[in-house]
């Protein structure tokens, strides 16, 4: 049974059916409109970027399609910094956002610009406070993700968004985890750089976008690749058409979905909190603003990594992140939160997704539970 949905979901059928006849006899390249393949191609996309931007309360002309969350991440943040390096040479973030951003900002201090590393409390907050205490002069960029990707917690961040619009600093969100699952509207929330992921709302991989606000202020970033001028020169290279039709019906399916999944993810999350509590669980995360899919939990005594090869044969579930699950180290989120190194070797992430069943659940929690109480057996041994 499949629950690492933070690392990625399961393609939703329809979203393969409509990305299949892009692969077979509508295998035109978007640029080349001079005839019907070419044409039909470029109608797709465009009919994609409509349903992206729907998704998040945009106008279609704002979305650039990219690879996914890592670019746009790289594009946002490098992109911006360099644009405006006339303004300042400055940018805050946040201590648990994903390596994208974090890796991102390193390569901008080794350039000779100043990061700003926030930290958050022990559920995994940012304080909006705190972003407007970081602000100054000559910062142009904050970067706080909208939902975070380990122990599910959201930060405020219409409260951010209404902070950065008076500074007039420019505000990005990396919103791969939250997209598609909890309500995301870039006017609201005065959102002007925004990552999205196809991958991680039962699209593809492979895809991804980055909002750029067009107005009310329009942004600009400096392209960091170059050739063809597609995506109006912000990144260039041939559209990914399959996929980025694939993202487009995974991102209408979301939108039509999104409250209903999230009821039923919240009841699964409570039956899962109240069973492993029982064993000695300990929840990880903000224990109400949280993603319902997200269930983070530690079981003092026990690795982490012990009970996941205990149930590997049954169950598909994590320690933390999957860019950086083959690093032995503890989390770098879980230690923020003010973890010993231990108590965040002890976590296991569960993520669950659309195609879960109460069967699955029930199989989850009991393969669990069983399997740590074998694993206190023996340590009583």
């Amino acid at each position: 049974m499949y629950f690492d949905n933070h690392a990625t979901t399961r393609p939703d059928p329809h979203v393969v059916e409509a990305m299949m006849p892009y692969l077979t006899e509508h295998y035109g390249n978007a640029s080349s409109t001079d005839h019907v393949h070419g044409h039909d191609a470029a109608e797709a996309v465009e009919e994609a970027r409509r349903r992206v931007a729907a998704l998040v309360n945009a106008r279609p002309n704002e979305i650039v399609f990219t690879s996914g969350a890592t670019e746009s991440d790289n594009m946002a943040i490098i992109g911006a910094m360099e644009k405006y390096r006339d303004k300042g040479d400055h940018m805050v973030t946040c201590v648990t956002e994903h390596m994208a951003v974090l890796d991102t900002a390193r390569h901008l201090e080794k350039k000779g610009r100043r990061v700003t590393y926030l930290p958050v409390d022990e559920f995994g907050v940012v304080e909006p406070s705190a972003v407007r205490d970081a602000i100054g002069d000559c910062t142009v960029l904050v970067s706080i993700m909208a939902a975070n990707n380990e122990i599910g917690t959201i930060p405020d961040i219409e409260a951010i968004g209404e902070i950065t619009r008076k500074a007039g600093v420019l505000f990005h969100t990396d919103a791969a985890q939250a997209a598609g699952h909890i309500p995301i509207d870039v006017q609201a929330m005065n959102i002007d750089l925004m990552s999205l992921s196809a991958h991680k709302m039962h699209g593809p991989k492979g895809a991804g976008g980055l909002y750029v606000r067009g107005a009310s202020p329009r942004v600009m970033i400096e392209p960091m690749l170059y050739g063809g001028g597609q995506e109006r020169g912000l990144r260039s290279g041939t559209l990914n058409v399959p996929a980025i039709v694939g993202f487009g019906k995974a991102a209408e399916i979301a939108q039509g979905r999104m409250k209903e999944d999230a009821e039923k993810f919240a009841a699964w999350s409570e039956v899962v909190r109240e069973r492993f509590e029982a064993v000695g669980g300990k929840m990880v995360g903000h224990p109400n603003l949280r993603l319902m899919h997200n269930v983070c939990v530690r079981f003092p005594g026990i690795d982490g990594k012990a009970i996941i090869n205990t149930v590997s044969g049954s169950l598909s579930i994590s320690a933390g992140s999957a860019c950086t699950s083959q690093v032995v180290m503890p989390s770098y989120v879980l230690l923020a939160t003010g973890l010993s190194e231990e108590k965040a070797h002890s976590a296991i992430r569960i993520g669950i997704g659309r195609f879960n069943t109460d069967e699955d659940v029930e199989l989850l929690v009991s393969k669990v539970t069983s399997a740590v109480r074998h694993l206190h057996n023996m340590l009583e041994v």
